[in-house]
């Protein structure tokens, strides 16, 4: 706790405050990201002082998810480990696992994104509750961490959404379903298309939108009104509604969507996402991949 890298974690009376810090990234998810968040779920669920837990993100946005850059490009040259040398987490292990000439394990895909997952849904799994602030953009495995938190507050004109749908990528928490309902999930998983904050309401994503000047305000006084009950009641609340949760069987929808998460990566398109993304770059390829489409970069048109 005291050496994070990508966090930042203090207490401001009953609330405990996690920072994604890495705003010259864009807050992009990286291998050492999922342990420092449980961690400080874990203190914030510890510390008696606390009642409510604020997520949100330093810079010009929330999260853009992975940090492609950082760790895929150094996947595909093979750069060095990220992790442990020889686990999952080392590069170097990925990128022969990647190789479309070599035979892909499955199971080497599964240790590693499951990890991942086991971080995000530490949110979920939280005793107390997490509000989730999300401004400029959200998307990707960013959004991952929105849908594990228990309330999200968003910027009116934020994007959120999960574009890897199109190519090399599938939700692995599986909360767009029990979300959004069926066929809000397809409608934007059938597209990689994305929601305005404004939108993200709209639907039953997020439970309030607020304008960038007005967002701070509105995300502190539900976190303040949170705040007000017992920790006891919060709890009690927190575990009666996401049993809700596991009786849909949400264990089984994230072991699936982790494991297709990884065939996403090997199939055919997959893999031609991968040479493009070798040859010209990731943020390149990212382009081209939504430019059909009409949303690349900051908007959210849906034809």
């Amino acid at each position: 706790m005291d050496t994070l890298e990508t966090l930042t974690y203090e207490v401001t009376g009953r609330i405990a405050r996690i920072t994604l810090n890495r705003p010259e990234r864009g807050n992009g998810i990286t291998a050492a990201f999922p342990a420092e968040l449980a961690s400080c779920v874990e203190r914030a669920c510890l510390d008696p002082a606390v009642h409510v837990l604020a997520l949100s993100g330093r810079g010009k946005g929330f999260c853009g998810g992975y940090d492609l850059v950082a760790n895929a490009e150094k996947l595909l040259s093979g750069g060095g480990p990220a992790g442990p040398v020889g686990s999952v987490l080392d590069l170097r292990v990925q990128a022969a696992n990647h190789d479309p000439s070599q035979t892909w394990d499955p199971m080497i895909d599964h240790a590693m994104m499951s990890r991942f997952v086991r971080g995000f849904m530490s949110l979920f799994h939280a005793d107390k509750p997490v509000v989730c602030k999300v401004h400029g953009f959200c998307v990707a495995g960013g959004t991952d961490l929105a849908l594990c938190s228990d309330l999200l507050v968003i910027e009116d004109r934020a994007k959120i959404g999960y574009p890897p749908a199109r190519v090399w990528g599938v939700p692995t928490t599986a909360l767009w379903a029990m979300r959004i309902g069926i066929e809000k999930a397809k409608r934007l998983l059938f597209t990689g298309d994305c929601l305005s904050g404004t939108e993200a309401v709209e639907w039953g994503l997020a439970i309030e939108c607020a304008s960038a000047d007005r967002l701070d305000e509105r995300f502190e006084t539900l976190l303040e009104r949170i705040a007000r009950m017992p920790v006891n009641q919060l709890v009690m609340m927190q575990l009666l509604v996401n049993q809700t949760v596991h009786a849909q069987g949400l264990a089984a929808s994230q072991l699936v969507g982790i494991v297709f998460d990884g065939i996403a990566r090997h199939t055919p398109e997959g893999y031609a996402f991968q040479r493009q993304a070798a040859e010209v770059g990731f943020r390149q390829a990212v382009r081209e991949r939504d430019e059909p489409f009409g949303d690349s970069g900051p908007s959210t048109f849906k034809g």
